[in-house]
């Protein structure tokens, strides 16, 4: 699966690897574009959490999907 992906596709997914938990702003700019490609291929997930306990304020943040194979 991670052979059929793009130079982009593949810095993006890397810098989460090595992120582990990454906050979507973070992500530059022109890579950001390749998310909802790596999303749909089941590579990553977005979810929301609270950025910091104080903060009412829910942000979105990238981690890589979970997969079940060995």
């Amino acid at each position: 699966m991670l052979d059929s992906l793009t130079r982009v596709e593949r810095e993006v997914y890397e810098l989460v690897l090595r992120a582990g938990e990454l906050m979507a702003k973070d992500i530059p700019l022109k890579k950001a574009g390749v998310v909802p490609s790596l999303v749909r291929k089941g590579l990553l997930e977005v979810y929301k959490k609270h950025a910091s306990s104080t903060s009412p304020k829910k942000l979105k943040y990238l981690r890589l999907k979970k997969t079940d194979e060995p």
